[in-house]
C-alpha cells in the first residue's frame, strides 16, 4: 500500500522527460508529402511547435503552404488522424531521454518519493513511448491526454496523476515545460519546476515558475526541499 504521506513529483513527458520532437516532426511532415507539400516543418528549427501538440505542427505547416494552394475542409482533421497513425509507427526512432533523467528517476524514488506522468500526449501513444524509452515502470500513475474527458491545463488530469500514485495533491508539485504545465499547476494549486534546457531554454523563465531547472540532477535536492 502506498505510503499517502510521501511526496509525488509529476511530470509531463514530450518536452520534459524526453526530447520527442524529431519524430513528432517528422509525422507532421508524412502528413504533409501525401498531400504533395513536401517537409515543411524542420526537425530543429520547428522543435518548440512540436511540443505544443500535432495540430499546432500541422496549422504551421499549412501557413507555410503557397497561398494558391487550398486545402480541403477537414483537412486539419484528416490530416490530424494520419499524423498520430505515422508517430504510432514510429514513436522512438529520434526521441531520447534528456541526459541524468533515468538516475533522477532512481534518486527520487530512493528518497521515498511517488513518481507520476501527466501528458497532453493520447494515453496509448505515451504508454508505448514509456515502454519503448524504458522507463514505464518507474512511474506509479500515467494519465494522458484521453484518459479522462479534459486535459492539461484543466487540473484534474494532474490530481487524477497524484491520486493514482497513491500521493496527495497537497504534497506533490509538476515538472513541465510549457504555459500548459504553468497554468496546470497553478490551476491545481501546486508548484511548478520548468526546464530551462529544452527549446526555449532560460527564456521559459518568462513563465516566472517557482523553480527553473537548469539539469535534471538538480531535481533531487529541490524535491527534498519543497517534500522534505
Amino acid at each position: 500500500m502506498a505510503d499517502r504521506t510521501a511526496g509525488t513529483v509529476v511530470f509531463d513527458l514530450d518536452g520534459t522527460l524526453a526530447d520527442t520532437s524529431g519524430d513528432l516532426v517528422a509525422a507532421a511532415n508524412a502528413c504533409f508529402r501525401a498531400r504533395g507539400l513536401g517537409d515543411l516543418l524542420d526537425p530543429i528549427q520547428d522543435a518548440l511547435i512540436a511540443f505544443h501538440g500535432g495540430r499546432a505542427m500541422l496549422r504551421a505547416g499549412y501557413g507555410r503552404m503557397d497561398s494558391q494552394m487550398l486545402l480541403p475542409p477537414g483537412a486539419e482533421d484528416e490530416d490530424y488522424d494520419s499524423l498520430l497513425q505515422h508517430y504510432g509507427r514510429s514513436i522512438a526512432v529520434h526521441t531520447r531521454l534528456y541526459p541524468g533523467v533515468e538516475a533522477v528517476l532512481d534518486e527520487l524514488a530512493q528518497d521515498g518519493h511517488l513518481l507520476a506522468v501527466c501528458t497532453n500526449k493520447p494515453e496509448a501513444l505515451a504508454e508505448t513511448l514509456l515502454r519503448e524509452l524504458g522507463v514505464r515502470d518507474r512511474f506509479a500513475a500515467m494519465i494522458g491526454a484521453d484518459t479522462l474527458p479534459v486535459r492539461k491545463p484543466d487540473p484534474r488530469p494532474y490530481r487524477a496523476a497524484v491520486e493514482v500514485a497513491g500521493g496527495e495533491v497537497s504534497r506533490s508539485f509538476l515538472v513541465g515545460d510549457t504555459e500548459t504545465d504553468r497554468r496546470t499547476a497553478a490551476a491545481a494549486g501546486v508548484r511548478v519546476a520548468l526546464i530551462a534546457f529544452g527549446p526555449e531554454g532560460e527564456a521559459i523563465s518568462r513563465l516566472a515558475p517557482e523553480a527553473l531547472l537548469g539539469h535534471f540532477n538538480e531535481l533531487p535536492a529541490l524535491a527534498r526541499d519543497w517534500l522534505g
